[in-house]
């Protein structure tokens, strides 16, 4: 092979690896949650919040009402692609979301354990970083002493570390919990 060929794929390769981890790290534009007596505790986001007024506008000029820093909007079980073939005898992988308070979630991560045994496990808390619109909501938590981000965005859960080996740890068979999971329209059948 000739220099420039090497040069060019050196090239491509540097590119490639600064634009995925200027997507990795581009959720620095976030705007903070608001402590007000409005989110003292989770409420019904049909029967309370519909009305309340635009409460301000974060950093991209996107309008933050108060309903939507509702953890409520989250709670719900997401699972793998693979879970849809489960009657296949797929293995697959579920996050169970519940609101804990107005800013933390419970998760616990199951995976399939009716004809195998459970590859991954995983119970924990994460705290609200906070929202716009290109990020969704963004959780945060401490895992085997690294940060990892719970991201909700359109009926997906994306789950990442800057330390991907730290996720491993909850999952045999070269499993981590990284990963991206769909929003499940009925409950996770573990």
């Amino acid at each position: 092979m000739n220099t420039s060929y090497r040069q060019f794929h050196s090239i491509v390769g540097l590119i490639i690896m600064t634009s995925t981890l200027a997507a990795l790290t581009g959720c620095n534009s976030m705007s903070p949650t608001m402590n007000s007596d409005s989110h003292s505790k989770v409420k019904s986001v049909a029967s309370t919040t519909s009305n309340l007024p635009t409460i301000e506008s974060n950093i991209l000029g996107d309008n933050v009402s108060a309903d939507n820093f509702s953890t409520d909007k989250v709670s719900a079980d997401y699972a793998t692609a693979d879970y849809y073939k489960r009657a296949q005898g797929y293995d697959w992988v579920g996050v169970l979301v519940r609101a804990e308070s107005d800013r933390q979630i419970d998760i616990k991560v199951r995976s399939r354990s009716d004809i195998k045994k459970p590859t991954c496990h995983f119970d924990g808390k994460a705290t609200l970083m906070g929202q716009d619109t290109a990020h969704g909501m963004i959780f945060q938590s401490k895992v085997n002493d690294s940060t990892t981000f719970f991201q909700f965005k359109d009926d997906t859960l994306i789950i990442d570390s800057p330390d991907k080996y730290a996720l491993n740890y909850f999952c045999s068979g070269g499993g981590s919990l990284a990963g991206e999971y769909k929003k499940l329209a009925a409950g996770l059948e573990i």
